[in-house]
């Protein structure tokens, strides 16, 4: 069984090879440098940093990150972000995921985001914004399957339409 965890060197390796395919679709962490990802310990104690609010680059808000795991193997990650700016509110929302390449289609998607609902509601978001570019079959199935309302699809800064989803987070998922 699939489970969320706090990114940690136990999964460092399969982490690192999953990076290779996100790499390859453009999906990038802010962390995700060369210099950070030679260093692993650098890594973590940034995506650390980033969600205790420390050492943020100017207009970027607090995220956690989480891995989604399974037998030792890193299935994809998922972050939440504590509150909203700007670009957040026009492109990215609050929760940003990704599944890597060879677990797409599986349900870990779906799976994913259920599970970062709970840790969103356990940091007190009562409604999250979740995005996803409106080609995306994939991901608008797994955020509406979550329980995801469209609001509406808005060409964001970057040029990209947008499908803008809230999801309200209900009081048993806050258990």
């Amino acid at each position: 069984m699939a489970r969320l965890v706090t990114p940690s060197k136990r999964y460092w390796n399969s982490y690192r090879r999953a990076l290779a395919g996100f790499h390859a679709e453009k999906r990038f962490l802010r962390q995700d440098t060369p210099r950070l990802l030679k260093d692993p310990a650098g890594y973590l104690r940034a995506l650390r940093d980033e969600a205790r609010g420390v050492h943020l680059p100017p207009g970027w808000v607090p995220a956690t990150t989480y891995w989604l795991v399974e037998e030792g193997t890193f299935i994809g990650r998922v972050t939440i972000r504590h509150r909203l700016n700007a670009y957040l509110r026009d492109e990215g929302g609050h929760i940003g995921y990704a599944v890597r390449a060879s677990k797409r289609r599986k349900g870990y998607g779906t799976q994913l985001l259920r599970r970062a609902l709970a840790k969103a509601a356990a940091m007190g978001l009562k409604r999250v914004l979740v995005t996803c570019d409106d080609t995306n079959v994939g991901s608008r199935k797994i955020i509406e399957a979550n329980g995801g309302v469209l609001e509406n699809r808005k060409r964001a800064a970057s040029g990209v339409l947008k499908r803008r989803y809230w999801i309200r987070i209900h009081a048993k998922t806050r258990k």
